[in-house]
């Protein structure tokens, strides 16, 4: 069972993550952020639904790559909205 966990920790993490990155490229494309961010979260954003995608719907042989990629891309995209917030806040006026 234990063996199980890690992956299924990660696919969840994964989609909450791409919920996130969703909706921060939304409001980064909005802002007018530079090209850089908004790039970056588009290509963490499609990358993780690929990979969501290729898990749930590919047998375990298939997956392996997939789920191997998972750690890079939840790192990336943490960072990505990182990177995101960082710039939208040096950008709001404080009250």
């Amino acid at each position: 069972m234990t063996e199980q966990q890690g992956p299924i920790d990660k696919q969840t993490e994964g989609r909450h993550l791409l919920r996130s990155v969703k909706t921060a490229l939304e409001l980064a494309i909005v802002a007018r952020a530079p090209a850089d961010i908004v790039n970056r979260l588009g290509r963490v954003a499609g990358l993780l639904d690929a990979t969501i995608q290729l898990s749930n719907d590919a047998s375990p042989a298939d997956a392996s790559p997939a789920n191997a990629l998972m750690p890079e891309l939840i790192a990336d995209g943490q960072a990505a909205v990182e990177r995101w917030e960082a710039w939208r806040r040096d950008r709001t006026p404080s009250a």
